[in-house]
Order: C-alpha cells, then structure tokens, then sequence
C-alpha cells in the first residue's frame, strides 16, 4: 500500500540552488513590500479623499485589499522557507494555501468583471449612472462577487481531501497549486480533473464574457459620441481597468499554454509567478499613473493639501 496519512508536503520553490536563494529571498520580499505598500497606498487615498467615494472607486479598493490578500497567500510562508531553509508546509497548511489562493483568484476575477459592468453602466447610461450603481447594488456584487468565490476554492479543497497520497509529496512549486497537488495524489483523480477544468471554464469564462460583452457595448456607445474630447474622456476611464484585465487574463493564459506545452516544472512555477504575484504588485502603478483622479489622491494624502 503507498497510501499514509499525510503530515507535511515539501514545497520545493523555484531553484535548488543554494547560491541563488538571497537573490530569490530579496526579489520577492521586495515583490511583497511593493504589493502591500502600493495596494493600501490604493485604499488609504480613496477612503481619505471624498471625491472618490463613487462606485468606481469603491470597486479598485476592493480589488487592491483582494490583491493584498493574494499576495499574502503565499509569499511570506516562500520567504520563511528559504530563510530557515525549510521546505515543508504542513498538510492542513497546504490545504489551507490551496483553498485561498483558489478564493482570492476567484474573487480578482469577479471583481474586474463588476467594474467591467460598472464602467458598461457609466458610459452606456451616464445619466441613470447613480441610480442603477446605487450603493445597495455595490456592496451586493462584492458579496456576491466573494461568496462565489468561497464556494469555489472550498469545492476545490474538499474534493482534494477525499485524496490519498503516496510517498512522493514533493511539490515542485512555491506554493500549494491546486494542479500540482492532485498530480501528487495515488487514488483516482477523475473526478478532481474534470472538476477543475469544468468549474474553471465557468467560473472564469463566465466573468469574461461578461467583461468582453460590456467592452464590445462601451465601444460601440464611444463610437457613436459626436465629440472628438467626449471620446477620448470616455476611453480614459475605460483604459487603466482595461489594462489590469489584459494583464489579469494575459498572464493567466500563459501560465495554462506553460503547463501544457511544458513538462518544466521550473518553467511551470515561474509562469504561475506572473499570475499570482505579478499582476498584484503592478496593478496600483497602472491606476495611479493613467488616472488623473487616483493622483491627485495620492498626492494629497501625501502632501495634505487639500483638492480643489
């Protein structure tokens, strides 16, 4: 029998290397300080400042504290392990990685497709804007947005717990990924597999279609503006969420095509780096420089000078 009972798992990381693990340590211990910093730099300005508590807003500090709260997932227990060169993660550790990195990437995926809707409702409906984008309505889709999500990871992570595993529970990865974890199982993982690819063409499928959808009727309605200013106002507020999402989804389907096409299982956590940390640290730079708004924010909550 190779089944047991599972104490730990040994998340192997990025490189064996001895010689590189300072390089690795400070690499992402700067990754994560920039993601914190920039993403409660995000919040801190929108909760000061009363001209950005609008719908729009309200939604980009969601996002920041869901980046936040991916970051976290799984940096600081790689940092721990390279420097008390440990690689092991306990069972109900891993487990408990495994289910958060499924809800926060879940609830990323949720939340870029309501601002997808809030921006479709701005542009397309301008003058019912407030009162279809009503508060109710807000607090509601990011509910929704992160019960959705819940379920998601905590489907995933039960269904990983029926597995058995045997005596190899080397995990080539920084993380616990759900993919590598059911690779390591010695029962039958028909039922993870189909589960995973057919929750995961929904569960993501669904939010970007919606956000296809929504962008395919804001640009039909920008088009159809008279004025030339009118236009390119409507394409700016459109253009950092717009760059977030190619970054989002860009990444996300490298990481699938890298594990496809790739047997690396080096090449393979290096993709899923970009996907989970990545696009976290480099989305409160992509707002705070294309937006007009989020500096004026940040420059006060800095500066203290009041806005006009």
């Amino acid at each position: 029998m190779c089944e047991k009972a599972v104490s730990e798992f040994l998340l192997l990381g990025l490189t064996d290397d001895p010689a590189l693990q300072p390089l690795l340590f400070s690499l992402f211990l700067s990754m994560y300080l920039v993601t914190i910093l920039g993403n409660l730099l995000i919040i801190l300005a929108v909760s000061s400042d009363h001209h950005l508590h609008t719908p729009m807003y309200f939604f980009l500090s969601n996002l920041s504290l869901t980046d936040i709260c991916m970051g976290t997932t799984s940096i600081p227990k790689m940092l721990v392990n390279i420097q008390t060169q440990h690689q092991s993660i306990s069972y109900t550790g891993c487990l408990s990685q495994l289910c958060f990195v499924l809800i926060f990437s879940g609830l990323e995926n949720c939340v870029l497709a309501v601002m997808a809707y809030d921006r479709y409702v701005a542009i397309c409906y301008p003058l019912r804007y407030m009162v279809i984008m009503n508060p109710c309505l807000c607090v509601l889709l990011v509910l929704v947005s992160l019960l959705i999500s819940i379920l998601h990871g905590l489907l995933h992570t039960l269904m990983v717990l029926r597995l058995s595993f045997c005596t190899d529970l080397e995990i080539p990865h920084f993380f616990c990924e759900l993919v590598q974890v059911i690779g390591l199982s010695c029962s039958d993982t028909l039922v993870n597999s189909l589960l995973k690819y057919s929750v995961g063409i929904i569960f993501f499928g669904v939010p970007l279609s919606g956000i296809i959808f929504s962008y395919i009727q804001i640009v039909s309605s920008i088009l159809r503006m008279p004025s030339g200013s009118g236009r390119s106002k409507a394409f700016s507020t459109c253009g950092s969420h717009l760059s977030v999402v190619s970054l989002f989804y860009g990444t996300g389907f490298g990481v699938y095509c890298s594990s496809a096409v790739s047997d690396s299982s080096t090449k393979n956590a290096v993709a899923s780096l970009m996907y989970n940390v990545v696009p976290q640290m480099l989305n409160p730079f992509i707002y705070s420089l294309r937006n007009r708004e989020m500096k004026g924010a940040l420059g006060h909550l800095f500066t203290g000078i009041p806005l006009l």
